[in-house]
């Protein structure tokens, strides 16, 4: 059992170590101004530890035993060498065991196959923390060409906030971004242990604003059903129903799929992408009535 001096002791060493890093070091902007605290600020640590504030506050101060998993996030975020991590679980009285890498995700063959018979209907797999793992040609002609993008870096969270075609794709971007940020929330309460999620959250947090106010709000979502409007750059405005498909033999993946009601302008839309996405690319716009 751990007594409270070990916890106080924890406490003091992590004060320690977040004092001797800077902003600079772990990815973070430099304010500019005057630093109260040398190093870290508690909240800092927090926010790419993926954990309030309050929480990171109170084991800081003794006042909580951290779980094994918050533990090794901590870890990372401070660059804890491997005998400090083991003094860092040691006082928490925690096992300190050898971070698991996971298997690389790869789609699921039946995925890929009901992926490529959506000839007139984009769609995309994606994977732990939305990690593009397969997409159709009409996926690519709606949204981007996802083969151009490096594979480590080929994600729909990074991609929204980083790539300035997507704040002009979707008519309502803010909502699509919070609801996207909300979806990965609740993704890092399942895996808390996941680095590259902590990894991508500390470089969303450092690059972008509106991600780091919206993931400090801590609001969580679920991906189900929805309808977005696009203004295409080929196909002009559609407005898109999308839905998900969730794989049984990986929960982890899902296959997210975008449709028209038939006979609307977004249906022909779509269907003037689709000839436009196998070769007929003659810049015209999708015929509309009179």
């Amino acid at each position: 059992m751990t007594s409270d001096a070990h916890l106080n002791e924890l406490g003091e060493f992590l004060k320690a170590r977040r004092a001797e890093l800077s902003p600079r070091t772990v990815g973070l902007p430099e304010s500019g101004g005057p630093r109260r605290v040398s190093g870290l600020r508690r909240e800092e640590v927090a926010l790419l530890a993926a954990i309030s504030t309050d929480y990171y506050t109170r084991v800081e101060q003794g006042r909580m035993r951290p779980s094994a998993p918050v533990l090794a996030t901590i870890a990372r975020v401070l660059h804890l060498g491997d005998d400090q991590r083991d003094y860092l679980f040691e006082r928490a009285g925690k096992e300190a065991e050898r971070p698991r890498r996971r298997s690389v995700q790869k789609v699921q063959p039946q995925l890929q196959r009901l992926l490529d018979d959506l000839t007139a209907t984009p769609g995309m797999v994606l994977g732990r923390r939305d990690d593009i793992l397969a997409w159709n040609p009409l996926a690519a002609a709606l949204v981007t060409e996802f083969g151009d993008i490096p594979e480590k870096k080929r994600n729909y969270v990074r991609l929204l906030f980083t790539d300035p075609a997507m704040r002009s794709l979707y008519a309502d971007w803010e909502g699509v971004a919070r609801g996207t940020v909300a979806q990965l929330r609740r993704e890092a309460a399942r895996y808390p242990d996941d680095p590259r999620l902590t990894a991508l959250v500390g470089e969303l947090s450092v690059q972008d604003a509106h991600f780091r106010q919206w993931w400090g709000a801590h609001h969580v979502a679920a991906r189900t059903v929805g309808t977005k409007t696009l203004n295409h750059p080929v196909a002009g405005e559609l407005v898109l129903d999308w839905d998900t498909l969730t794989c049984s033999t990986d929960p982890d993946q899902q296959l997210v799929i975008w449709s028209a009601e038939p006979g609307t302008p977004s249906y022909e839309g779509l269907r003037f992408l689709s000839s436009w996405a196998t070769g007929d690319r003659r810049p015209a716009a999708p015929h509309t009535a009179d």
